[in-house]
Parts: C-alpha cells; sequence; structure tokens
C-alpha cells in the first residue's frame, strides 16, 4: 500500500481499503486458481497494481465513461482502474472461463459495483466503449482489428477516446504494421523503481 500511496496520496478512505484488500483477495484466489505467477505474488503492488495504475497517470476517465478491459487475465489492469476510478464503469473480458471466476471473486470481495466481468471473446461483445485498456495480450495489428469498431469516437477524458495498451520492449516495428498513429509514454516518466525502465503506455486516438 506504501508503493501506491507515493504515487497517488490524494486516495480517500474506501481506496486506501480496497487497495489494502487486494493482497489478501489475490493471495485467497491464487491458491484456488494460478493467476499470477507465484514468483511474481511478492511484488504484487509493483508489477500487477501499480503497473496497471500507470494508465491513470496518462488519461484520467470521466465520470460515467466506459472503459473495456480485453484479455483481463486475473483483472489487471481493469480492477485496479475501477479503484481508482468509481464512478467509471469497466467492463473486464477474457475468453477464459476460469481467470473471469478470479474477477469476479475480486470484484465481490472488494464490492466494486463499477466493474463487470464476461467470459467471452471480445470480438463477440457487440457493444460499444469509449476507452479499451489491456496489458500485452497479443500483436498490436491483431489488437487493434479486434477492438476499433468498438471504439466510440468523442472524448470521456483527458485523452480523446482510444486505445491505452501497456506494453514493454521495441515497439516500433509492430505499431508501424497498425497503420495508426502512436503516442508512446515511458513509465519510468511516471515511477521510479527499476520494474519499469523499458515499460510503456502505448495510446492511438480513435
Amino acid at each position: 500500500m506504501d508503493l501506491i500511496l507515493k504515487y497517488f496520496p490524494d486516495l480517500g478512505p474506501e481506496q486506501q481499503r480496497r487497495f489494502a484488500a487486494l493482497r489478501d483477495l489475490y493471495a485467497d484466489w491464487n491458491a484456488k486458481i494460478n493467476v499470477v505467477s507465484r514468483k511474481d505474488f511478492d511484488q504484487l503492488y509493483l508489477r500487477h497494481v501499480l503497473h496497471s495504475l500507470a494508465i491513470a497517470k496518462v488519461c484520467s476517465f470521466e465520470p460515467g465513461a466506459r472503459v473495456l478491459d480485453v484479455g483481463c487475465g486475473g483483472g489487471f489492469p481493469s480492477v485496479p482502474l475501477a479503484i481508482l476510478f468509481p464512478e467509471v464503469h469497466f467492463t473486464s473480458v477474457d475468453s477464459i472461463r476460469k481467470k473471469i471466476t478470479v474477477v469476479e471473486g475480486v470484484t465481490a470481495g472488494l464490492g466494486l459495483d463499477n466493474l463487470t466481468p464476461r467470459c467471452a471473446r471480445v470480438e463477440t461483445l457487440g457493444e460499444r466503449f469509449d476507452y479499451v485498456v489491456s496489458r500485452a495480450v497479443t500483436a498490436m495489428p491483431e489488437f487493434v482489428g479486434w477492438v476499433w469498431n468498438m471504439i466510440e469516437k468523442g472524448q470521456r477524458g483527458t485523452l480523446p477516446n482510444g486505445i491505452l495498451y501497456l506494453k514493454g520492449g521495441d515497439l516500433a516495428e509492430e505499431l508501424a504494421l497498425t497503420r495508426r498513429r502512436w503516442t508512446l509514454y515511458d513509465i519510468s516518466r511516471f515511477f521510479d523503481e527499476e520494474f519499469f525502465e523499458t515499460k510503456k503506455v502505448v495510446y492511438t486516438s480513435r
């Protein structure tokens, strides 16, 4: 929790309670269904929670905005973002049932009523969203093909509606294949820890 408060010092009591509850909730669920690797679990707040919140350093969502998390795994980045933005509605989608079971359990344990977990392939949703977020779920050209027509034009946050994607490494070639204009934000601009040195938030507007 100290790590989260270091970068988000203005959290309210309920937000602090929920962030603090994440460790025990994920420990309990991870013992049943392994969604966070055991070598990573001691770094849950650094490698999963804070990493997810890098998106919030790039774009602050307005109340009422609709955000889709594609390939959410155990709920990253959508669970931390839903805690941070309680008036924004998040839909967390993964095609693997056991991962969504964990997200359902964590969401219920936190009392998060602004997050809806869905076990589905993203292409079958048939809904529209203001922003799409994700964490290194697939190659960018494929990802853009999945979600582009689901994004509503407009601006429901500090950036125009679009894609906010967490990814590391050299992305130039992969992004060029999408034929979109991207802005890359080095997460090391926001967070001091060595883990973030090569990690980025990658953004394009609809």
